[in-house]
C-alpha cells in the first residue's frame, strides 16, 4: 500500500509532532476512543500475525515497561515497529488501544488531563471527516522511522 500525508491532515499531523510524547500517546489513545465505534478492522491476515506479534510482545511486559515500549515507537526507537507496513503499524495500534480498553495493557490514568494547547489540535481534528481522520492516523503511527 502506498500512502500518501493527505494535505488536509497535514496541519493536524504537524500540530501532533509538536507534543511530548506523553501526551502524544494520549491524544492516540482519545483518537481511539473517538473513532473505534467506526472502525471495521479487518486487515489482511499477514498484517495481523506480524502486529500481533507486536502487540504480544508488549502486553508481556510489565505495565512501566509496557509505556515505555510505547514511547519507544513514538520516538522511533522500536526497530521491529519500524519495520512494519503502515497498515500493520495502525494494526499495533489498534491492538495496543484494544489492550488499554480491556485492562490487559497500561492505561491513561483516568484523572488525566490533556494539556491547555492541545485544544486547537483536537479542534482541527474534530474537522476532519471519518477517512481523513483514519488517513491522520496512518500518518501518526508512521513515527520517525
Amino acid at each position: 500500500m502506498t500512502y500518501t500525508i493527505d494535505e488536509a491532515t497535514k496541519p493536524a499531523l504537524e500540530t501532533f509532532q509538536r507534543f511530548d510524547v506523553d501526551t502524544q500517546l494520549a491524544l492516540l489513545w482519545f483518537g481511539y476512543l473517538d473513532l473505534k465505534e467506526q472502525l471495521n478492522p479487518a486487515p489482511p491476515e499477514s498484517v495481523e500475525a506480524i502486529a500481533k506479534a507486536v502487540f504480544d510482545q508488549i502486553q508481556d511486559l510489565s505495565q512501566e515497561e509496557q509505556l515505555q515500549a510505547q514511547r519507544d515507537i513514538i520516538n522511533g526507537a522500536n526497530q521491529t515497529y519500524n519495520s512494519l507496513s503502515p497498515n500493520a503499524k495502525l494494526d499495533v495500534w489498534l491492538l495496543l488501544a484494544q489492550g488499554m480498553d480491556n485492562g490487559t495493557v497500561i492505561q491513561v490514568p483516568s484523572d488525566y488531563q490533556l494539556p491547555g494547547e492541545t485544544d486547537e489540535f483536537v479542534a482541527l481534528v474534530k474537522k476532519l471527516e471519518f477517512e481523513q481522520r483514519v488517513n491522520f492516523m496512518l500518518s501518526v503511527v508512521q513515527g520517525k522511522s
